[in-house]
């Protein structure tokens, strides 16, 4: 019995001290469980907090725009207003342009008017002095005819009554003369009015096309800008200036004048943005496309061609074409051919010639 108990005693000490581990072991458990939930939840908060100020970064850029955008709308709106006051401003111009220059054609049929006048003056002023030479010799006679006869009194008589007609002649043309100087002083003042205004007139022409001719200057920076976004990198395609230049190897066939599939392709993307842009453009704008062929100095050997010339022009009018096909307006469009005689490399090599073969778009006032 005492063997009994004591093993009893012994079991249940053994009991205990599982027990106790058991406990243990539970209660680190619940601690780490506990310690990953409180890492869990900041690492949540922060990730909230994080995204909470990327979503009023982002609600702060979004006004920014929307605001940036209103002042672009209203902007745009301003500019077609002003436009359509610059418009009217010329056209009121150019009639008032045609006015004056009608009232300079009559003044200059005025001025041979009093020319003529002034002739037929100077005609009438000899005629005076004759008149006159012919007066005083008849008062001479008359002065001699005194003391003679009653038939030479007679005959004084009449040269006194021809001498009084002739003054009262006389007279008549100086009052005539008086009148046509005074028409003459009245056109030369008339002149220099018209004179002034045509001045004033030429300033404000002046003003308008330097107006027009800036606001072509945006429409083309606006034009290259767009059409720089269609074509991105190609490496066949390069800007220089104020135009665009496609490696001729990219648009034809060696000799050839024939637009390839890749050639089309590059065209039509740009061909779409150019009819969008020009649609914005006001009618009162002079504007035209472009489109420039070069070739590089090694003689043509087709028999199509006779020269490079040719080739440099008939390929230009391939892309005039092209280009009218998918919408832009002929009336706006110009093709020109430089063969080998504007080189932009000077180099004899491969690589100057392939730079050499060409062409080029530019968006130009007509």
């Amino acid at each position: 019995m005492a063997g009994t108990r004591f093993r009893g005693r012994t079991n249940g000490i053994n009991i205990w001290a599982g027990f106790v581990d058991a406990l243990a072991s539970l209660l680190l458990v619940i601690i780490f469980v506990l310690l990953a939930f409180v890492l869990t939840q900041f690492h949540l908060g922060q990730m909230l907090t994080g995204r909470d100020q990327t979503i009023s970064r982002l609600s702060r850029q979004l006004n920014d725009l929307t605001e940036l955008l209103d002042m672009e709308r209203r902007a745009g709106a301003e500019l077609k207003v002003n436009i359509g006051r610059l418009t009217e401003d010329l056209q009121s111009s150019i009639a008032e342009r045609d006015r004056l220059q009608a009232e300079v054609n009559q003044s200059a049929a005025d001025r041979q008017q009093l020319a003529l006048l002034q002739h037929d003056l100077e005609a009438l002023k000899a005629l005076r002095d004759q008149l006159e030479k012919k007066v005083a010799e008849l008062g001479a006679e008359a002065g001699q005819a005194q003391g003679q006869l009653a038939q030479e009194h007679r005959l004084s008589e009449e040269a006194r009554a021809q001498a009084a007609l002739l003054n009262q002649q006389m007279e008549a043309m100086r009052q005539e003369l008086a009148r046509i100087a005074a028409a003459l002083e009245a056109s030369e003042s008339l002149s220099a009015e018209q004179k002034v205004q045509i001045f004033d007139l030429g300033k404000r022409l002046n003003a308008a096309l330097a107006s027009k001719v800036e606001e072509l200057a945006r429409y083309r920076s606006e034009f290259f800008g767009r059409l720089r976004k269609v074509v991105g990198d190609h490496p066949g395609i390069r800007i220089e200036g104020d135009r665009f230049v496609f490696q001729s190897e990219l648009l034809f066939a060696s000799g050839s004048a024939d637009l390839g599939d890749a050639g089309r392709s590059q065209l039509e993307k740009l061909a779409l943005s150019m009819v969008d842009l020009t649609r914005q453009i006001p009618p009162d704008i002079n504007w035209i496309i472009r489109i420039d062929g070069h070739t590089d100095n090694v003689p043509i050997k087709s028999g199509r061609f006779a020269s490079n010339w040719e080739l440099s022009t008939a390929r230009a009018v391939s892309v005039v074409k092209f280009l009218a096909s998918k919408g832009l307006a002929e009336d706006r469009l110009a093709a020109a051919g430089f063969g080998e005689f504007q080189p932009v490399d000077r180099g004899s090599d491969a690589a100057a010639r392939a730079h050499n073969r060409r062409i080029e778009i530019r968006f130009d006032q007509r």
